[in-house]
Formats: C-alpha cells, sequence, structure tokens
C-alpha cells in the first residue's frame, strides 16, 4: 500500500488565525476562473465584457459558497439539519455538495444574465469551461484533508489514509476525481468550444461528461455513512449512491441541451474559442 503523505491540513497556522488547504484551494479556484474568463473575455464572441468578468466571479463564488452548503444539508444531512438549523453556519465542520453549488451557481447565472442583459444559454456556455479547474482544486483539497476517499482495494496503488478508523488500503478516489472532473473535463470542452456550436451545447457537454464521470467514480468511492441502509426513489436497489442519484438529471438535461439546442427557439451559434 501506499502511504497517505498526512499533510498537514493547515497551510498556515499564525496563532489564533489558522488557513486550511481547503480554503487555499478555493481562493485558488477562483483566481484560475479568473484568469480563464478574463482571457475568454476579450473575444470577439465573448458575451461577456472585461469589465464585467470582476461582477460575473463575484456572483458565482456567492453561488458556490451558499449552493454549495445549502446543497450539502439539503441532500446529506436534512434530518441533522432539522434538528440543529444552526449547523448551516458551523462551516468549520466540513460539508459541500458540488451538485447544490451547481443549482447555486445557476441561479447567480440567471440574475447575472438578467443584470447584464445576456441570454443565459450563451453565458453558461462562457461559464462551464471555467469549472473543471475549480473542480480539481477542490479534490486536490479533499485529498489533502483525507476525506471522500475510495472504498477497500488490494490494487496496488492502494492508498492507506491516517484518517482511516479501519486502517485499510483504499482507492484514493480524489484523485481519480481530480483527473476526470479536472483535467479530462477542461480539456474536452476547450477542444470542443474551438468550433462554432449551438447555444447550449457546450454547457449540455459539461453536464454530461461531470455526470457519467462522477457516476462511474461513485462505484470506488466509499459512501456516506449516513445513508447506511437507507433507501430512496432511485437508490432501491441498494447499490446506487446519493452522488449518482443526483447525477442522473445532469445527464439528462445536459443530453436535452445537445439534442434540442436551443429550447427557447433561438437556433443561432456561438461563435469558437480563440
Amino acid at each position: 500500500m501506499i502511504a497517505h503523505p498526512a499533510i498537514d491540513p493547515v497551510a498556515i497556522n499564525l496563532g489564533p488565525l489558522q488557513i486550511h488547504w481547503y480554503s487555499l484551494m478555493y481562493l485558488a479556484a477562483f483566481a484560475c476562473a479568473w484568469i480563464l474568463a478574463l482571457r475568454s473575455s476579450r473575444c470577439s464572441w465573448s458575451p461577456v465584457k472585461h469589465t464585467q468578468v470582476e461582477d460575473l466571479i463575484v456572483y458565482g463564488a456567492w453561488g458556490v459558497l451558499l449552493g454549495g452548503r445549502l446543497g450539502y444539508m439539503f441532500f446529506y444531512s436534512l434530518d441533522k439539519w432539522l434538528a440543529d438549523p444552526a449547523m448551516l453556519f458551523r462551516l468549520w465542520e466540513g460539508g459541500m455538495s458540488f451538485h447544490g453549488g451547481l443549482i447555486g451557481v445557476t441561479i447567480a447565472l440567471f440574475t447575472y444574465a438578467r443584470k447584464h442583459r445576456i441570454p443565459f444559454l450563451a453565458l453558461a456556455d462562457f461559464v462551464v469551461p471555467l469549472v473543471p479547474s475549480g473542480l480539481f482544486f477542490g479534490r486536490i483539497g479533499n485529498f489533502i484533508g483525507q476525506e471522500l476517499y475510495g472504498r477497500p482495494t488490494d490494487a496496488p496503488w492502494a492508498m492507506l489514509f491516517p484518517s482511516d478508523p479501519l486502517q485499510l488500503g483504499r482507492h484514493p478516489s480524489q484523485l481519480y476525481e481530480a483527473f476526470l472532473e479536472g483535467f479530462v473535463l477542461f480539456f474536452i470542452l476547450h477542444w470542443f468550444a474551438r468550433k462554432p456550436r449551438l447555444f447550449g451545447e457546450v454547457a449540455g457537454l459539461f453536464l454530461i461528461v461531470y455526470g457519467l464521470s462522477r457516476f462511474m467514480i461513485e462505484f470506488v468511492r466509499e459512501p456516506d455513512a449516513q445513508f447506511a441502509g437507507q433507501t430512496a426513489l432511485l437508490e432501491a436497489f441498494n447499490w446506487m449512491t446519493r452522488g449518482q442519484t443526483l447525477c442522473i438529471p445532469m445527464i439528462i438535461l445536459g443530453l436535452w441541451f445537445m439534442r434540442k439546442s436551443l429550447p427557447f427557439g433561438n437556433s443561432q451559434s456561438r461563435p469558437s474559442i480563440r
């Protein structure tokens, strides 16, 4: 087995002020999205002006943070949240949901698009290529924090996590996700967006590729302990995880975007990324 490097989750310790690696990963994610957005905003096809990027990143950041936290409470800890509503504000206890963050960002983009009079699907196509870099940094944060690790395995690359109470060799599923949701998704989206596409197609491809990647990795990721022995509408056969359940609507919506292209009746295509 490979021993986890056991990196101190606290990156910077200034007495009473402690800055965790996970917080730095969020900052790196937003900084990378900002840089990519500034680069794309200079292109003639961009629906976002260079001077509007800062506003867009702020909207997106609030969508990620609020949506991610509320999504975790609703999708993964609803019973505990109802019993203790104040746990919503105890961010230091952890708990963020990608699917909740996605909903939060979608609402933020709707608001931003209306404020700046930008077609929503054009804005979504602009934003989704910015997301994989953030997913990469987020998964690296999970790896450093020894959370969301995988199921037990006897594979040669099995990793021993010091925080694992069972001390078993496990899949380093955080690194699998960093690779698929970060590197692979990034290059697929940027390759696809190099040619003119109908509005909504880039966003649709993002939903499909992320949904399929997450669905596959969930097979080797340790299920959430709070759902042990429980069933839900699509988890009734006791093999699907909550993450897989939440990915199904993503994949269906992505296929619909790719098939219908413009459900609102506008068949205009977006220019390519240069």
